[in-house]
């Protein structure tokens, strides 16, 4: 079964999320942005849902999580090299997030993860191609 996939994360400042997210080189769907969220597309077929923490709290009556404290879940993206790893985590730290740990080289997979404005870990990943065994 094919789907889209639709990630919703709650923002504390939505403005500064997508200068933050634009600086990665992310753009955003104007039909489905407003002063409450916007959808950020990564591809066609993923989209992160930004959300104002309050209009994010009337899909859920679980509390929130400080995810500059807890850790509620890791978004890991793929890249086409191990450059375009380096790239966007150097993008991300220069537009004001952090580096979760130092980079993870596996031979066949390198990865990197930085902390958004608000926390939120984002893994950015290559994996070798010839390394993936055949479906």
């Amino acid at each position: 079964m094919a789907s889209k996939i639709f990630l919703n994360l709650p923002v504390k400042d939505l403005q500064k999320s997508i200068a933050f997210f634009t600086k990665l080189g992310f753009s955003f769907n104007p039909n489905f942005t407003d002063e409450k969220a916007t959808c950020m597309i990564v591809s066609e077929e993923a989209f992160v849902m930004l959300l104002v923490e309050p209009f994010f709290q009337t899909f859920t009556p679980k509390a929130l999580v400080d995810a500059h404290q807890h850790t509620e879940s890791l978004v890991a993206l793929s890249t086409d090299s191990r450059e375009k790893v380096d790239e966007l985590v150097g993008l991300a730290i220069a537009a004001g997030g952090s580096e979760v740990r130092p980079p993870q080289d596996h031979g066949f997979m390198y990865n990197r993860s930085v902390n958004d404005l608000d926390g939120h870990i984002w893994e950015f990943f290559w994996m070798d191609p010839k390394s993936i065994p055949p479906q």
